[in-house]
């Protein structure tokens, strides 16, 4: 009887991922430095999230819709405030945490816009400081600062044009409340104080 042979061929390649420096592993002793080589073919280094806070915005409406899909649950409004949120947030857990906070805001929110329960960790630098006008006795140059009343002009100034673009509209979609991250009842505290009522 004739053998046959089976010979089969497999064209491999292996994707390994790891949060660790290998090559401080290996020089450590924790790592095997010939996998190392083995490995090390076509290295691809990515960034942390919270070193990417651009991409937070296109990865939060994916999981969003991904939650609903899976969920089956109404499609949640994710704001402007609420990017603002997560951009302002570290993500020590990186991009699981992140779909995690995002699933758990969809369940919670039935539809509503979305609301995340995080703490403001992310140190960002402060703008780029212009400097005080030269020629003014006594004036060094430095960083420019406002005062108390320009800061409620300021305040002032931006509530306006928030209600100006919800057109006066306090709650609900797309109302001011909403474009800000605050409460109906604070952002009509806020106008009390401020004197701002919808012109005639």
């Amino acid at each position: 009887m004739e053998s046959i042979s089976d010979n089969r061929l497999a064209d491999v390649r292996i994707v390994g991922a790891t949060n660790r420096d290998l090559k401080k592993e290996v020089a450590a002793g924790r790592f095997r430095e010939d996998l190392y080589y083995r490995l090390n073919v076509f290295p691809i280094q990515v960034p942390a999230l919270r070193e990417r806070a651009d991409d937070i915005a296109l990865l939060a409406k994916h999981f969003i819709e991904l939650s609903v899909k899976e969920l089956r649950c109404p499609k949640p409004r994710l704001t402007r405030a609420a990017i603002t949120k997560l951009q302002s947030y570290d993500w020590p857990g990186n991009i699981r945490e992140l779909r995690n906070v995002i699933e758990r805001a969809v369940i919670i929110s039935r539809g509503g816009p979305l609301d995340f329960d995080l703490p403001v960790t992310n140190s960002a630098p402060l703008p780029p400081s212009s400097k005080s006008q030269p020629g003014e006795p006594g004036d060094k140059a430095g960083p420019q600062f406002l005062t108390e009343t320009e800061m409620l002009l300021r305040e002032r100034e931006n509530l306006g044009a928030v209600l100006e673009k919800a057109n006066w509209k306090i709650k609900g979609a797309d109302g001011a409340a909403e474009l800000l991250g605050v409460k109906p009842t604070t952002l009509l505290s806020r106008m009390k104080k401020m004197g701002l009522s919808r012109p005639n």
